[in-house]
């Protein structure tokens, strides 16, 4: 297992591939739970973030027992299975060994990185047995210790989101966790979130304050201009959660990015990581013809 950091103290590996500082930005397509609980639905979106070029596709795992408050559980609702409670419901999306055991095979196969948000202590023991590279812990769950404590404890890198939670709540989820193996993304917890509460430029403020950490964005926005803009101004991990079809069932599907927006996502932000370059002048070889032909006095090369 190789975890820790590379030779810069801003860069992490997850599983071979360096993270951070002077890489390309680390891509993840979040299924979360927009498979509605089917595994062919799972394994389509699969095969389209790895043709659209993503690094990774991440689900979300929790015990529904745990995760649902308790006067939750005998509220019914609509659902496209029928009517049906609510904690009948988390059940009937919440996959288990056998469809995650598909999901890996898929993987592997696909060349593709997979992981999971354990929502609770079991699901974090759940997901250790298929060796994935990396745990994410979703904003919902920054304030919960145990939960970060048992994450930390895998030994593998932790992906933290840092949405919906105060400077401070941040601040001590770090102090669980610990800087070694961890990358912080940005996030607005808003489900889609307006474009003028983005807040991109949070990133920097992160960057300052955890100086040996990878800093990257969660978007939950409509649209794809925001989230390559975020690229541009220094992300190392980008998430968008990606559906088949924005208009199926589930609350996370209209801030979603569909296949096509896939494609264009990856193409953007890699066009935009080509564009920025070393900071470093110089005179390309292209420029030479038109400097040839358009300068009228010759400069100084002296120094």
């Amino acid at each position: 297992m190789v975890v820790g950091n590379s030779s810069s103290p801003r860069v992490r590996l997850i599983g071979d591939r360096p993270v951070g500082e002077g890489h390309p930005a680390y891509l993840i397509g979040e299924i979360g739970i927009n498979h509605n609980g089917d595994l062919e639905t799972a394994l389509q979106l699969v095969h389209q973030a790895k043709a659209a070029g993503m690094d990774a596709v991440k689900f979300q795992k929790r015990t529904p027992e745990i995760c649902t408050p308790r006067d939750q559980w005998d509220i019914e609702r609509e659902t496209p299975w029928g009517l049906m409670t609510y904690i009948e419901y988390r059940h009937r999306v919440e996959f288990g060994e056998d469809e995650y055991r598909a999901i890996d095979e898929h993987c592997r196969e696909l060349g593709i990185d997979w992981f999971a948000s354990p929502w609770d202590v079991p699901s974090v023991e759940f997901l250790k047995g298929f060796d994935s590279p990396v745990y994410k812990i979703a904003s919902a769950s920054l304030t919960d210790d145990e939960l970060l404590s048992a994450t930390r404890e895998t030994g593998k890198p932790v992906i933290l989101s840092t949405g919906m939670s105060t400077p401070e709540q941040i601040d001590h989820a770090v102090g669980v966790i610990g800087t070694e193996n961890l990358i912080l993304l940005h996030a607005n917890s808003t489900y889609p979130a307006p474009t003028n509460q983005l807040n991109l430029r949070m990133m920097h403020t992160l960057m300052a304050q955890y100086p040996d950490v990878p800093i990257g964005y969660s978007g939950h926005e409509v649209g794809l201009q925001t989230t390559v803009a975020a690229v541009a101004l220094g992300a190392s991990v980008i998430e968008r959660h990606i559906t088949l079809d924005r208009t199926m069932w589930g609350s996370d599907q209209a801030a979603s990015v569909e296949p096509v927006g896939m494609h264009r996502l990856v193409r953007d932000i890699r066009a935009v990581e080509s564009a920025l370059g070393d900071g470093v002048k110089q005179v390309y070889p292209g420029e030479l013809a038109a400097m040839k032909k358009l300068r009228r006095v010759a400069g100084s090369d002296a120094s």
